[in-house]
């Protein structure tokens, strides 16, 4: 165990963590929603820092991040337990345990020196949080990104975006790229989905991310017809990208498969996920993408300007071709393409 780095005592030994929106008021010998931050006599303990339940060296089109290093390797690290319910989750397995604490004989120990160590022996620019929510791990993931950016390696959240602004602001200066789920943009469908009712603070923590510390973003909706597949939801979504991020900013528009507690749904119609790209490219975004649909035009990255391709996706089979910096190569639009870690920030 490792003692929890933001929370407050409260009186009768209970605590308040202050690492996710949901700022649990724990009791003694009870954990918060994640389930991993355990109040012990009144300390707030992290019961999973360094234990990783998955891991693996993907593409970092995989998250996905179409704007980041496009064609690297990243280094991907999952633990157990998550600060979200969703009654889809994909990787549940690690996410949704009953007791996440009792796993943790099961877990592969990796020390923040080691996952550096991994990344740079497997050929990888950079180490990703991800399988399910980094924050929850919050003192493992700051101290694995301080790691990471001393060795030249960038860093990515690959998140539901529910984290505080206090927490933001301590791994702001190590954070590279913020690759956040937008899930819908109504009350209903977050808390039917998700069981989460604050969600307007995951907008919020995205634009402080973006503006505070000049992190990579990239929103992710996964489109559920019957759920968010609606054009209030979409218009909403696509809006508040154009507005508060930018119009630069990457949407992945990707096809819901059934899973779990919403088998019952079938999959995204492709029509879907093409009226939603119609729907951002209103908005006035300039990129757009279908996902979970390989070969799809919409997978590739066009030049807004001129029409130039820049870069060409089947899947994870990449080919920059006309990418020269972060700019078109052919007319020298803005493509908003990072490329560089940050050095140099201060908190």
């Amino acid at each position: 165990m490792a003692e929890a780095l933001l929370y407050d005592r409260l009186d009768n030994r209970r605590v308040c963590c202050n690492v996710c929106l949901w700022r649990c008021r724990i009791n003694p010998g009870k954990a918060g929603v994640c389930g991993v931050r355990r109040n012990e006599k009144g300390s707030l303990q992290l019961l999973n820092y360094a234990k990783v339940s998955s891991l693996a060296a993907d593409p970092i089109e995989k998250k996905p991040l179409f704007h980041f290093f496009p064609g690297s390797s990243v280094l991907s690290f999952g633990t157990v337990g998550c600060n979200f319910h969703c009654i889809h989750c994909q990787n549940w397995e690690i996410a949704c345990v009953d007791d996440p604490a009792s796993a943790r004989h099961a877990l592969r120990e990796v020390t923040p020196r080691e996952a550096v160590k991994m990344a740079e022996e497997n050929g990888c620019a950079g180490l990703a949080w991800t399988y399910n929510e980094p924050a929850i791990w919050f003192e493992y993931t700051l101290d694995s990104a301080r790691q990471a950016h001393q060795s030249g390696l960038y860093t990515v959240y690959v998140t539901n975006g529910y984290m505080t602004p206090e927490a933001l602001d301590v791994i702001g200066p190590y954070l590279d790229a913020w690759r956040v789920d937008v899930k819908g943009y109504s009350d209903k469908l977050y808390q039917g989905l998700a069981k989460v009712k604050h969600w307007r603070g995951i907008l919020e923590t995205a634009e402080r991310a973006k503006d505070r510390w000049d992190m990579h973003i990239e929103v992710v909706t996964n489109i559920i017809p019957s759920l968010n597949d609606d054009d209030e939801q979409l218009t909403g979504i696509a809006g508040w990208i154009k507005e508060k991020l930018g119009e630069l900013t990457p949407w992945h528009v990707t096809r819901f498969h059934p899973h779990r507690g919403l088998l019952h749904i079938p999959p995204t119609p492709v029509a879907t996920l093409e009226r939603a790209y119609k729907i951002g490219r209103e908005a006035g975004l300039r990129f757009v993408y279908t996902g979970n649909v390989p070969g799809h035009k919409y997978e590739n990255t066009v030049c807004y300007k001129c029409g130039n391709m820049a870069i060409e996706r089947v899947g994870y089979d990449i080919k920059v071709t006309g990418v020269r910096g972060s700019s078109c190569a052919r007319c020298g639009a803005d493509l908003n393409i990072r490329n560089t870690i940050k050095t140099g920030v201060k908190p």
